[in-house]
Protein backbone atom coordinates (compact mmCIF):
# COMPACT_ATOMS: atom_id res chain seq x y z
CA UNK A 1 0.00 0.00 0.00
CA UNK A 2 1.62 3.40 -1.10
CA UNK A 3 1.99 6.07 1.43
CA UNK A 4 -0.81 8.63 0.24
CA UNK A 5 -3.28 4.95 0.72
CA UNK A 6 -2.94 5.29 4.52
CA UNK A 7 -4.99 8.38 5.54
CA UNK A 8 -2.66 7.83 9.19
CA UNK A 9 0.15 8.24 7.51
CA UNK A 10 -1.07 11.07 5.75
CA UNK A 11 -2.34 12.80 8.61
CA UNK A 12 0.62 12.26 10.79
CA UNK A 13 2.60 14.07 8.19
CA UNK A 14 0.28 16.76 8.10
CA UNK A 15 -0.07 17.21 12.03
CA UNK A 16 3.78 16.61 13.43
CA UNK A 17 3.63 18.95 16.19
CA UNK A 18 4.36 17.53 19.81
CA UNK A 19 3.15 19.49 22.82
CA UNK A 20 4.53 18.59 26.28
CA UNK A 21 2.91 16.29 28.67
CA UNK A 22 2.87 18.56 32.35
CA UNK A 23 -0.10 16.35 33.58
CA UNK A 24 -0.18 13.34 33.98
CA UNK A 25 3.67 13.65 33.02
CA UNK A 26 5.20 11.75 29.97
CA UNK A 27 7.01 11.66 27.17
CA UNK A 28 5.52 14.27 24.66
CA UNK A 29 3.18 13.32 21.63
CA UNK A 30 0.85 14.70 18.76
CA UNK A 31 -2.17 16.16 18.91
CA UNK A 32 -4.13 12.92 17.07
CA UNK A 33 -1.97 10.35 19.64
CA UNK A 34 -3.45 12.76 22.43
CA UNK A 35 -6.61 13.13 21.70
CA UNK A 36 -6.60 9.46 20.63
CA UNK A 37 -5.83 8.79 24.22
CA UNK A 38 -8.61 10.54 25.88
CA UNK A 39 -11.19 8.24 25.60
CA UNK A 40 -14.39 10.71 25.59
CA UNK A 41 -17.39 9.82 27.29
CA UNK A 42 -15.36 6.56 29.33
CA UNK A 43 -15.62 9.02 32.20
CA UNK A 44 -18.57 8.82 34.73
CA UNK A 45 -20.84 11.70 34.44
CA UNK A 46 -23.13 11.67 31.44
CA UNK A 47 -26.77 11.23 32.39
CA UNK A 48 -28.75 8.49 31.07
CA UNK A 49 -29.86 9.49 27.67
CA UNK A 50 -28.42 12.56 27.37
CA UNK A 51 -24.98 12.60 25.22
CA UNK A 52 -21.16 13.01 27.36
CA UNK A 53 -20.49 16.94 26.55
CA UNK A 54 -17.54 18.97 26.29
CA UNK A 55 -16.82 22.82 25.62
CA UNK A 56 -13.50 23.60 24.20
CA UNK A 57 -12.79 26.78 24.35
CA UNK A 58 -9.76 29.36 24.71
CA UNK A 59 -9.01 32.15 26.41
CA UNK A 60 -5.80 34.91 26.70
CA UNK A 61 -4.37 34.98 30.47
CA UNK A 62 -5.96 38.24 31.03
CA UNK A 63 -9.81 36.32 30.45
CA UNK A 64 -10.93 37.33 27.14
CA UNK A 65 -12.30 34.70 24.86
CA UNK A 66 -12.20 36.82 21.94
CA UNK A 67 -10.12 39.20 19.99
CA UNK A 68 -11.60 41.46 17.64
CA UNK A 69 -14.31 39.72 17.80
CA UNK A 70 -12.99 36.47 16.63
CA UNK A 71 -11.46 33.35 18.40
CA UNK A 72 -8.72 32.74 15.77
CA UNK A 73 -6.43 35.51 16.84
CA UNK A 74 -5.46 33.72 20.75
CA UNK A 75 -4.42 30.69 19.53
CA UNK A 76 -1.24 29.18 18.18
CA UNK A 77 -0.71 26.40 15.58
CA UNK A 78 -1.09 23.24 18.13
CA UNK A 79 -4.19 25.04 20.13
CA UNK A 80 -5.73 24.68 15.94
CA UNK A 81 -4.69 21.18 15.43
CA UNK A 82 -6.34 20.30 18.90
CA UNK A 83 -9.45 22.47 17.54
CA UNK A 84 -9.54 19.67 14.62
CA UNK A 85 -8.64 16.31 16.26
CA UNK A 86 -11.30 17.01 19.15
CA UNK A 87 -13.79 17.79 16.36
CA UNK A 88 -12.41 14.11 14.91
CA UNK A 89 -13.25 12.13 17.83
CA UNK A 90 -17.08 13.23 19.09
CA UNK A 91 -20.46 12.33 17.34
CA UNK A 92 -21.40 16.19 17.46
CA UNK A 93 -20.76 19.20 17.13
CA UNK A 94 -23.00 22.42 18.75
CA UNK A 95 -22.24 26.26 18.46
CA UNK A 96 -24.56 28.95 19.05
CA UNK A 97 -26.08 30.77 15.57
CA UNK A 98 -23.48 34.52 16.63
CA UNK A 99 -20.78 32.00 16.69
CA UNK A 100 -21.44 30.68 13.75
CA UNK A 101 -22.06 33.78 11.53
CA UNK A 102 -18.93 35.42 13.48
CA UNK A 103 -16.52 32.23 12.96
CA UNK A 104 -17.80 31.86 9.49
CA UNK A 105 -18.60 28.16 10.20
CA UNK A 106 -17.52 25.27 7.29
CA UNK A 107 -17.83 21.84 6.94
CA UNK A 108 -16.36 20.03 10.52
CA UNK A 109 -14.00 17.54 8.96
CA UNK A 110 -12.72 19.23 5.47
CA UNK A 111 -9.80 16.87 5.04
CA UNK A 112 -10.64 13.35 3.35
CA UNK A 113 -8.10 11.47 5.32
CA UNK A 114 -9.57 12.32 8.52
CA UNK A 115 -13.34 11.35 7.63
CA UNK A 116 -11.95 8.14 6.06
CA UNK A 117 -10.18 7.37 9.45
CA UNK A 118 -13.33 7.76 11.55
CA UNK A 119 -15.11 5.85 9.34
CA UNK A 120 -12.15 2.91 10.21
CA UNK A 121 -13.17 3.48 13.54
CA UNK A 122 -16.91 3.00 12.99
CA UNK A 123 -17.77 6.98 13.21
CA UNK A 124 -19.84 8.92 10.15
CA UNK A 125 -17.34 10.26 8.19
CA UNK A 126 -17.47 13.78 10.29
CA UNK A 127 -19.94 14.54 13.00
CA UNK A 128 -23.27 16.10 12.67
CA UNK A 129 -23.06 20.05 13.31
CA UNK A 130 -25.81 21.32 15.93
CA UNK A 131 -26.18 24.76 15.46
CA UNK A 132 -28.39 26.33 18.83
CA UNK A 133 -30.65 29.03 17.27
CA UNK A 134 -34.15 30.79 18.80
CA UNK A 135 -34.80 33.29 15.94
CA UNK A 136 -32.79 31.07 12.62
CA UNK A 137 -31.27 33.95 11.74
CA UNK A 138 -28.64 32.24 9.64
CA UNK A 139 -28.23 32.58 6.08
CA UNK A 140 -27.64 30.79 3.06
CA UNK A 141 -24.22 32.16 2.19
CA UNK A 142 -22.25 31.04 6.07
CA UNK A 143 -19.88 28.07 4.27
CA UNK A 144 -21.54 25.55 6.49
CA UNK A 145 -24.87 25.80 5.60
CA UNK A 146 -23.41 26.82 1.69
CA UNK A 147 -21.91 23.34 1.44
CA UNK A 148 -24.00 19.91 0.11
CA UNK A 149 -22.17 17.43 1.86
CA UNK A 150 -22.98 19.30 5.52
CA UNK A 151 -25.19 17.38 7.68
CA UNK A 152 -26.67 20.11 10.19
CA UNK A 153 -29.08 20.05 12.41
CA UNK A 154 -30.69 22.83 13.80
CA UNK A 155 -31.56 23.14 17.87
CA UNK A 156 -34.33 25.91 18.24
CA UNK A 157 -37.51 26.30 20.04
CA UNK A 158 -39.11 27.60 17.11
CA UNK A 159 -41.57 25.95 14.55
CA UNK A 160 -40.14 28.13 11.57
CA UNK A 161 -37.49 27.06 9.31
CA UNK A 162 -34.46 28.29 7.33
CA UNK A 163 -34.40 29.75 3.85
CA UNK A 164 -33.46 26.43 1.44
CA UNK A 165 -29.60 26.01 1.60
CA UNK A 166 -27.26 23.42 -0.24
CA UNK A 167 -26.71 21.72 2.98
CA UNK A 168 -28.97 18.51 4.45
CA UNK A 169 -30.82 20.38 7.21
CA UNK A 170 -33.12 18.53 10.17
CA UNK A 171 -34.42 20.12 12.87
CA UNK A 172 -34.87 19.56 17.09
CA UNK A 173 -37.72 21.65 17.82
CA UNK A 174 -37.08 21.47 21.92
CA UNK A 175 -39.40 24.07 23.03
CA UNK A 176 -41.21 25.12 26.51
CA UNK A 177 -43.52 27.86 27.02
CA UNK A 178 -41.77 29.55 23.41
CA UNK A 179 -38.25 28.86 25.31
CA UNK A 180 -35.09 26.68 24.59
CA UNK A 181 -35.56 23.80 26.40
CA UNK A 182 -31.38 21.99 26.62
CA UNK A 183 -32.31 19.14 28.42
CA UNK A 184 -34.71 18.03 25.70
CA UNK A 185 -32.84 19.54 22.78
CA UNK A 186 -29.63 16.98 24.11
CA UNK A 187 -31.99 14.55 25.18
CA UNK A 188 -33.23 14.48 21.15
CA UNK A 189 -30.16 14.49 19.84
CA UNK A 190 -29.22 11.38 21.62
CA UNK A 191 -32.63 9.52 21.05
CA UNK A 192 -32.78 10.56 16.65
CA UNK A 193 -29.11 10.64 15.64
CA UNK A 194 -27.75 8.69 18.06
CA UNK A 195 -25.25 11.35 19.27
CA UNK A 196 -23.04 9.78 22.18
CA UNK A 197 -20.54 12.70 22.30
CA UNK A 198 -20.88 16.22 22.29
CA UNK A 199 -18.51 19.11 21.77
CA UNK A 200 -19.72 22.47 22.41
CA UNK A 201 -17.91 25.17 21.03
CA UNK A 202 -19.42 28.09 22.44
CA UNK A 203 -20.31 30.78 22.24
CA UNK A 204 -19.72 32.21 25.65
CA UNK A 205 -23.91 32.75 26.45
CA UNK A 206 -24.60 28.77 25.48
CA UNK A 207 -21.64 27.79 27.77
CA UNK A 208 -22.95 29.37 30.29
CA UNK A 209 -26.46 27.96 29.70
CA UNK A 210 -25.28 24.75 29.25
CA UNK A 211 -23.38 24.71 32.91
CA UNK A 212 -26.71 26.17 34.58
CA UNK A 213 -28.71 23.45 32.93
CA UNK A 214 -26.00 21.23 34.59
CA UNK A 215 -25.04 19.26 30.98
CA UNK A 216 -21.61 19.64 31.05
CA UNK A 217 -19.07 16.71 31.94
CA UNK A 218 -15.69 18.59 31.02
CA UNK A 219 -14.19 21.36 30.01
CA UNK A 220 -11.07 21.88 27.24
CA UNK A 221 -9.29 25.15 27.72
CA UNK A 222 -6.50 26.52 25.84
CA UNK A 223 -4.90 29.92 27.88
CA UNK A 224 -2.92 31.40 25.67
CA UNK A 225 0.21 33.46 26.90
CA UNK A 226 -1.04 36.95 25.96
CA UNK A 227 -2.41 40.13 27.74
CA UNK A 228 -5.10 42.04 25.74
CA UNK A 229 -7.03 44.13 28.36
CA UNK A 230 -9.90 46.41 26.92
CA UNK A 231 -13.02 46.94 28.62
CA UNK A 232 -17.05 45.96 28.86
CA UNK A 233 -19.32 44.58 26.09
CA UNK A 234 -19.66 41.83 23.05
CA UNK A 235 -15.59 42.91 21.97
CA UNK A 236 -14.30 41.89 25.40
CA UNK A 237 -16.00 38.53 26.22
CA UNK A 238 -14.99 35.62 28.37
CA UNK A 239 -15.66 32.23 27.97
CA UNK A 240 -18.77 32.27 29.94
CA UNK A 241 -21.35 35.05 29.24
CA UNK A 242 -24.63 35.90 31.24
CA UNK A 243 -25.73 36.06 34.63
CA UNK A 244 -23.21 35.32 37.90
CA UNK A 245 -23.55 31.70 39.00
CA UNK A 246 -25.24 31.24 42.47
CA UNK A 247 -22.28 29.03 43.43
CA UNK A 248 -19.37 28.52 41.74
CA UNK A 249 -19.01 25.38 39.94
CA UNK A 250 -15.62 23.20 40.85
CA UNK A 251 -13.55 21.92 38.39
CA UNK A 252 -10.93 19.30 38.84
CA UNK A 253 -7.87 19.09 36.81
CA UNK A 254 -7.48 16.20 34.44
CA UNK A 255 -4.94 16.80 32.15
CA UNK A 256 -2.25 19.53 31.57
CA UNK A 257 -0.34 20.03 28.14
CA UNK A 258 2.12 22.90 26.65
CA UNK A 259 2.85 23.90 23.23
CA UNK A 260 5.26 27.69 22.58
CA UNK A 261 3.89 28.68 26.57
CA UNK A 262 0.20 28.09 25.31
CA UNK A 263 -1.50 25.52 28.10
CA UNK A 264 -3.75 23.55 27.00
CA UNK A 265 -5.66 22.04 30.32
CA UNK A 266 -8.73 19.66 30.75
CA UNK A 267 -11.13 19.88 33.39
CA UNK A 268 -13.75 17.60 34.62
CA UNK A 269 -16.85 19.18 36.11
CA UNK A 270 -17.92 18.15 39.71
CA UNK A 271 -21.29 17.53 40.40
CA UNK A 272 -22.05 21.00 42.43
CA UNK A 273 -26.15 19.99 41.80
CA UNK A 274 -26.32 23.67 39.54
CA UNK A 275 -29.12 25.47 38.73
CA UNK A 276 -31.64 25.14 36.12
CA UNK A 277 -31.88 27.81 33.72
CA UNK A 278 -34.86 30.37 33.74
CA UNK A 279 -37.16 31.51 31.31
CA UNK A 280 -35.63 34.81 32.16
CA UNK A 281 -32.21 33.77 31.74
CA UNK A 282 -32.91 32.53 28.01
CA UNK A 283 -34.51 35.69 26.79
CA UNK A 284 -31.51 37.68 27.54
CA UNK A 285 -28.99 35.23 26.56
CA UNK A 286 -27.71 34.96 22.68
CA UNK A 287 -29.40 32.12 22.35
CA UNK A 288 -32.40 34.14 21.20
CA UNK A 289 -29.98 34.65 17.75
Amino acid sequence: MGEDADPRLRLRRQAPLPLRRLLPPGEPASVQEIVDGLKLGDRPGASQGLPYVALNMASTADGRATIGGRSGPIGNPADRELFHALRSAVDAVLAGAGTVRAERYGRIIPQEATRELRHERGLSEEPLACIVSARLSLTAEIPLLADPAARVVIVTPSAESLPECAAHVDYVRAGRDGLLDLPLALAELRERFAVRTLLCEGGPHLNAQLLLAGLVDELFLSLSPQLVGGGEGSEALRILAGPELEQPLELELLGALESESHLFLRYGVRDSAPERVSAETIRNSSLAS
